[in-house]
């Protein structure tokens, strides 16, 4: 038996082999799981939102409240995305270049947006900056406003999109080390210059797909943004909350023209993030081995 083993291992070939039948049942399995979870729902939502022409999908676009939303939606992501870019990059370079006490603490904190309800996370800053608050008073008699208004958004979105762009460049900074950036210090380089230089370069496509998977996240964000917002018509309801809206008014055709707009957001950042992929792939390899 110790002989038929290593005799598999020298051919390189494994000890366990699959049937052409396993192999065919499985794909089957997955392509039905996939068809009946991911492509029906998504060709569900282009077909209702079609249903009564293209001239009713535009039209429920155009509406003022929902185009309303779409820019918001716009507003909010422009704002978020670009902090968590900042804040991820700073997070993943202190957690993979330096050792430091209450490291691991860190990536437990970046962790937890994934664990924790969106709602839950919602309702964090509502009591944090409530009226009933120890920050409410003061906000109130300075005039500035979290709750049901823009920076709501952004806090609420920030919260449930921050891991994606840290937990993209952790492992990735972690493998290439910090062969590069110490070699630009001893050629006398200062901070700024090693990272712009040495650093952000190596990390660029990584950051780049968490930047596409945060937008994604950030413009379909909806149980975070639904607690802050307090569903002011056409002034603190997203994308996503004006679907809710209108669907409950059995307003369908604007409801799903609206979603629409969400899943090709969907599409694009699938079809950007294979492109690149597609386009860059002996670039990326290299500098993952870097």
């Amino acid at each position: 038996m110790a002989h038929d083993l290593s005799g598999t291992a020298e051919t390189g070939h494994s000890v366990i082999t699959e049937s052409r039948v396993a192999r065919i049942t499985f794909v089957l399995i997955s392509l039905a799981f996939l068809t009946l979870m991911v492509l029906l729902p998504l060709a569900a939502v282009f077909v209702e939102a079609f249903r009564k022409g293209i001239g009713a999908f535009f039209e429920a676009l155009v509406d003022e409240e929902t185009f309303a939303a779409i820019r918001l939606t716009l507003i909010v992501a422009g704002i978020s995305v670009p902090l968590n870019l900042v804040c991820g990059v700073a997070a993943a370079w202190a957690i993979a270049k330096f050792e430091f006490k209450g490291k691991a603490f860190l990536t437990t904190l970046i962790d937890l947006p994934f664990s924790v309800s969106p709602v839950i996370s919602g309702l964090v800053f509502v009591l944090l900056f409530s009226s009933n608050s120890v920050l409410g008073p003061w906000l109130q008699s300075n005039g500035i406003r979290i709750l049901f208004a823009v920076p709501g958004l952004v806090l609420a979105t920030m919260f449930v999109t921050f891991p994606f762009v840290a937990r993209e460049l952790i492992p990735l900074m972690q493998e290439q080390g910090s062969a590069d950036e110490e070699a630009a210090l001893s050629l006398g380089a200062n901070g700024w210059q090693t990272f712009w230089y040495v650093t952000l370069p190596n990390i660029k496509w990584g950051l780049l797909y968490g930047a596409l998977l945060c937008n994604a996240r950030a413009m379909g964000e909806f149980g975070a943004v639904s607690v802050v917002s307090g569903h002011i018509r056409g002034e603190t309801n997203t994308m996503p909350l004006q679907v809710e809206i209108l669907y409950n008014e059995y307003n369908f055709s604007g409801a799903f023209a609206v979603a629409t707009l969400l899943a090709l957001l969907a599409l694009v950042t699938l079809i950007l993030k294979t492109l690149l992929e597609m386009r860059y792939s002996e670039e990326i390899a290299a500098s993952r081995r870097h």
